[in-house]
């Protein structure tokens, strides 16, 4: 099962994330599938998703975490994506 998920990146006290789709036995940070995006928490909560590569894994059956499901819906991928499945 594949999940997207965040990897955490950066130094201590300094966060930074990637959002990866993952294979959900694989370690937090360990290795992943491909790279959908990042998220910079500290610089105004910086988000940057690769949308076509989200939509792609999402329609794949990729279910993304709680978290991750957030930051898609801040810039409005969840909405296309539910979008999509109801012209269907």
């Amino acid at each position: 099962m594949v999940k997207l998920r965040l990897k955490r990146m950066g130094s201590k006290k300094r966060p930074f994330y990637r959002i990866v789709a993952a294979d959900a036995n694989a370690k937090r940070d360990g290795s992943f599938i491909e790279l959908v995006g990042t998220y910079s928490p500290l610089e105004d909560s910086k988000i940057n998703i690769n949308e076509e590569v989200a939509l792609k894994w999402l329609k794949e059956g990729a279910m993304p975490t709680e978290t991750v499901r957030n930051l898609l819906s801040k810039a409005g991928i969840m909405e296309k994506f539910h979008n999509s499945k109801k012209n269907k």
